[in-house]
């Protein structure tokens, strides 16, 4: 069965997506977790050793099933998924490979 490839694509900062105006009182930050470029290999639908985030882990681990159980989206390269965490504040984009 093939190993899934992560490639963190971008960590956006609450300003990219919220603007000046923050609708949150308490100061946010781009996530700590993760640096656009690093990359994590899932070897049998594992969370990668290295991977900080039990939260984006949650969120990602769903398309990382699917991809490694030969599921095939219907846009674009069949081997690949672009997903996002769930942290509203400060979510992190990111590329699944099937390798």
């Amino acid at each position: 069965m093939p190993d899934i490839k992560i490639t963190v694509l971008k960590a956006l900062d609450p300003k990219e997506v919220f603007g000046d105006e923050l609708p949150f009182k308490e100061p946010a930050t781009t996530c700590t977790y993760f640096e656009e470029g690093q990359e994590f290999i899932s070897v049998l639908c594992e969370r990668p050793e290295g991977f900080g985030c039990t939260w984006a882990w949650h969120d990602l681990y769903k398309q990382v099933v699917f991809l490694y159980f030969g599921g095939v989206y219907f846009e674009g390269d069949p081997n690949v998924a672009i997903t996002c965490c769930s942290d509203g504040k400060r979510p992190v984009i990111f590329k699944l490979e099937r390798m």
